[in-house]
């Protein structure tokens, strides 16, 4: 559908061009004009605008509010107390975006893109030749209402609800929603909205999100939050004697970590860049790199140590370090065994007794004698028959 889009966008803007070139110099048209929005105090809202000619137009964006004794005043970059941002661009033809956050009831009004390729445009003397042509837009800021929200946490489960208080448009459904994932959708039209979860708040911490589909939307947010509930990697590391060791702990609760320490054996504690400790924290996340391992130094359990506004939580990762040698042990196993087995068969074989050996020879000869005499016999008994 995108890819339709841009290709019904750039036949227009060939055509328009095409228009435009055979009106010669000094002519522009829009090929993307801005949209009338709804918006809540608070909130953000984007406006496009793109102009084409020969050659390329300049862009501007003016602004006129709702007072009645109120005219058109030219917006840039930075105005607002920096709440504006515009950014424009000019190749083939001029692309350019107003950005206005944290929107108040002031902002609500007609925004206007203009557009001109005169080269006395902005000339303060001279009269341009050809006028601005102008597209507009209105932006409607409504106050944003106010979502009463609260969670309780009884028999192993938490109710999360949303009261809406005068909405200011009919409700056509809820969500609920955490980060990117959808939650819970329905279409009722109540002001109250709730959702339930099995567990304990330590398991499910976190911003949650109640929606209610007005126009525009209405959001509200929850936040459950608990003190770390720190958890290692691996509770329990090897590394090779020399080597690098890597011990690393995450918190996967909200908030989010403020401070991260280590400490051994729980009692000292680690500081960063001292003797062989490197320690990365970033977030939710650290990890402890010892240098050059030492089986008699740093064998033992370490503490990650994890602080947020709520309270301090930590986790213990068993540290074990081997002999380089230690990969041979099993090969050296092996080998010791089979010397044993070798050994032992070689013995058995030298005490083996000589009559045995004996025994074994006549019982092979006794058939041989046994033909011999059978075949004496027939012969006897043939000569005896002529």
């Amino acid at each position: 559908m995108a890819a339709g889009t841009e290709g019904v966008r750039g036949l227009l803007a060939l055509l328009v061009l095409g228009v435009l070139a055979a009106g010669g110099q000094g002519t522009t048209g829009f090929i993307k004009s801005p949209l009338s929005q709804k918006r809540l105090t608070q909130d953000s809202v984007e406006l496009y605008c793109e102009a084409i000619g020969n050659p390329i137009p300049e862009i501007q964006w003016w602004f006129e509010g709702n007072e009645p004794n109120e005219t058109y005043a030219q917006l840039w970059d930075g105005a607002r107390q920096d709440r504006v941002k515009i950014n424009a661009t000019y190749n083939l033809h001029s692309t350019s975006t107003i950005y206005i956050a944290n929107l108040t009831g002031d902002d609500s009004g007609t925004y206007e893109c203009r557009a001109s390729n005169d080269p006395d445009r902005n000339h303060l003397s001279k009269s341009p030749k050809v006028k601005w042509i102008r597209s507009q837009a209105n932006v409607f800021v409504i106050e944003r209402p106010d979502i009463q929200t609260q969670f309780t946490s009884t028999h192993g489960k938490l109710v999360l609800s949303c009261n809406l208080t005068e909405p200011h448009s009919a409700i056509d459904g809820h969500e609920w929603k955490y980060g990117d994932k959808i939650l819970q959708t329905d279409t009722e039209s109540s002001s109250v909205t709730t959702y339930e979860i099995e567990g304990k708040k330590e398991e499910h911490s976190g911003i949650y999100q109640c929606i209610f589909k007005t126009s525009p939307e209405i959001k509200g947010e929850i936040n459950i939050s608990v003190v770390p509930q720190v958890v290692a990697y691996k509770k329990s590391e090897h590394g090779n004697e020399g080597d690098t060791g890597v011990l690393t702990c995450k918190n996967p609760s909200f908030p989010p970590v403020s401070s991260w320490t280590w400490s051994r054996n729980g009692e000292q504690s680690i500081i960063n860049g001292s003797g062989r400790y490197i320690i990365k924290s970033s977030g939710n996340k650290t990890e402890l790199r010892i240098l050059k391992l030492n089986i008699e130094e740093d064998t033992g359990d370490y503490q990650c140590i994890a602080i947020n506004v709520f309270g301090t939580g930590e986790a213990t990762v068993n540290l074990r370090v081997r002999s380089r040698l230690a990969a041979l042990w099993p090969f050296l196993g092996i080998v010791a065994e089979v010397l044993v087995l070798v050994t032992i068969i070689f013995i058995y074989e030298k005490r083996r007794k000589p009559d045995e050996v004996l025994d074994d020879d006549d019982g092979g000869s006794a058939p041989l004698k046994s033909n011999a005499t059978n075949h004496k016999d027939k012969n006897v008994r043939q000569r005896n028959a002529n």
